[in-house]
């Protein structure tokens, strides 16, 4: 953004309305400058058209201005002003202020609506209007602009639901990024169509977008997306213009060349350009308005999505609208760099990974690193598994780590000291480990045959594998069930129909129920009072109530 010629406006403007005796929404005239400047090339008030208030309020202000729909008529009003200053001050003409005026005169009932149709929301607007001021990690605890606004849209009825937070994820080195980020192709086309149209001597359009045949050119040296790279390789100061003619930007090097630390810059750049660019990356309109959201999803989850899983999703979100082409779609999107497709899904690369969290941060959004549990101690291990969030695949991959950097021996003696005399969620962990292991760690699963919480898991460890074990009294069968359901109360609190959808498979028989209220352990209430809330057999949860209340009087806790 051209600082210095939205300043200036501002200060005409103020002049002009102080000497016409008009009131002045300075903010609101300001922040249409800024957003035309950012976004629709708008370099000084002579280039404002009919066409970019269009864009501006029922494009830009919609996915960029956290704002409730009743607030458009203030924003209709502040741009109605900016046609009159650019009329009086002779920056326009009286035939492009009339067709503003109509322009402006029909946005005026539909700028509300989009206002308030979220599918238009970009990925910072989307935050900020659902994430709770509490989630907000401010370094300096100082005022915050976004909180501020996001107050103030609630206090004046604007919806602001809760908003996850953000799960710790695991980083490639910079150095790997850097070296992933050299090889994305949509980068390097980006760099390829820079350096050809500087070279060739090409200009563009008036709209400083491609010409056809420069793009059927381009295509023809190899270039998947000619329009994309140059509206790219524009954004990041690849190349720059003067009128229509293109010049090399400061930034057109070699990426080869370039050291890792700008290296990253242009692709947070990138990522920046492809989560927020207001016009289509992939053509497909559906995947464009819900680009930031596919993204988002594939962050917190970590894992491959189906396509038929993001197709669901994208249907609910359509308004019968159809929604095809998807492959092509995600293909595009991985040309982009951000993304891999593949049989199993759809997946943040590394490098995506990476620049993703790169904008939270930039947003003010918490996006906690995740420690790499392979590299500490079984302690720490368990630790993390519990306290971390981690998903699945990624919690999974620290244990195989951690365990392909022991003997089986070594792990299950690391683990089963590791969890003396802890609570059950930390040893139902620490068991649930040590059940990968095979009989090279059975010497130490039987030395703990003798402590009296390890015990019924050992024999049961013991057993599995056809190994000689003591057979289990009734009361370590009970004391096992108690210990194992447990480690589920966390995941039962955080899913309880999940939880009851798995209990109704794999749960205690009511016979077995029947006695746990005699166990002596310390989870004992909790786990049967979960059994009586969750069980789909009336029969069973009302065994397992009695038994709660039983267990209570015991005075078992």
């Amino acid at each position: 953004m051209s600082i210095e010629w939205v300043n200036l406006a501002i200060e005409g403007l103020r002049a002009w309305g102080h000497e016409k005796g008009v009131e002045v929404d300075v903010d609101e005239v300001r922040l249409l400058c800024d957003y035309a400047s950012d976004y629709l090339e708008v370099d000084e008030l002579g280039d404002f058209r009919a066409g970019t208030f269009e864009e501006l309020l029922l494009e830009i202000y919609p996915r960029k201005v956290i704002a409730p729909p009743e607030s458009a008529p203030e924003t209709v009003a502040a741009a109605r002003t900016l046609v009159e200053f650019l009329l009086d001050t002779g920056e326009i003409g009286i035939k492009s202020a009339a067709r503003m005026r109509t322009t402006i005169d029909a946005i005026e009932p539909e700028m509300p609506r989009a206002l308030a149709d979220t599918t238009k929301f970009g990925m910072a607007k989307s935050i900020f209007s659902a994430i709770g001021a509490d989630s907000l990690d401010l370094a300096d605890g100082g005022a915050d602009p976004a909180r501020d606004s996001l107050d103030e849209a609630a206090g004046e009825g604007f919806d602001r639901p809760g908003y996850a937070p953000l799960p710790p994820v695991r980083l490639a080195s910079p150095q790997e990024v850097a070296r992933a980020v050299r090889e994305v192709p949509l980068l390097q086309d980006a760099h390829r169509v820079a350096a050809w149209m500087a070279d060739e001597g090409r200009t563009t359009t008036v709209r400083r977008t491609l010409r056809v045949k420069d793009a059927r050119e381009l295509t023809e040296h190899g270039v998947g997306r000619p329009a994309l790279a140059w509206r790219l390789a524009l954004d990041l100061g690849l190349a720059r213009l003067e009128g229509t003619a293109v010049f090399a930007g400061e930034g057109l090097l070699p990426l080869g060349s370039l050291p890792d630390d700008e290296v990253l810059t242009l692709w947070t750049g990138t990522v920046d350009f492809l989560v927020e660019a207001p016009t289509g990356v992939t053509g497909v309109e559906v995947v464009d308005e819900e680009i930031y959201s596919i993204h988002d999803l594939l962050y917190r989850l970590q894992a491959p999505v189906p396509l038929e899983a993001i197709r669901d999703y994208l249907e609910e979100v359509a308004d019968d609208r159809p929604v095809d082409q998807l492959e092509r779609a995600f293909h595009d999107l991985a040309h982009a760099g951000t993304v891999q497709y593949d049989d199993d899904g759809l997946t943040l690369t590394a490098h995506g990974l990476w620049g993703l969290r790169a904008r939270y941060e930039a947003m003010g959004v918490s996006a906690p690193i995740a420690a790499d549990l392979a590299e500490g101690d079984a302690s720490g291990l368990i630790a993390g598994l519990i306290t971390d969030g981690l998903p699945t695949e990624v919690a999974e991959r620290d244990i195989v780590a951690w365990l392909s950097r022991r003997t089986p021996e070594a792990a299950a003696a690391e683990l089963l000291v590791a969890v003396a005399g802890a609570p059950a969620e930390v040893r139902g962990i620490a068991v649930t480990i040590v059940d990968r292991l095979g009989e090279e760690a059975a010497g130490v699963v039987r030395a703990k045959l003798g402590d009296a919480e390890l015990r019924p898991h050992a024999i049961h460890w013991l057993s599995a594998r056809g190994l000689d074990a003591p057979a289990m009294t009734q009361d370590e069968v009970l004391w096992l069930s108690v210990d194992m359901l447990a480690l589920a109360l966390p995941a039962a609190e955080a899913d309880p129909e999940g939880f009851a959808e798995n209990i109704a498979v794999s749960g205690p028989p009511a016979h077995l129920i029947d006695d746990m209220w005699q166990v002596d352990h310390p989870d004992v209430v909790e786990v049967l009072e979960l059994l009586g809330n969750t069980l789909p057999d009336k029969a069973a949860a009302k065994a397992a109530r009695k038994a709660a209340f039983k267990a209570r009087s015991r005075g078992i806790r």
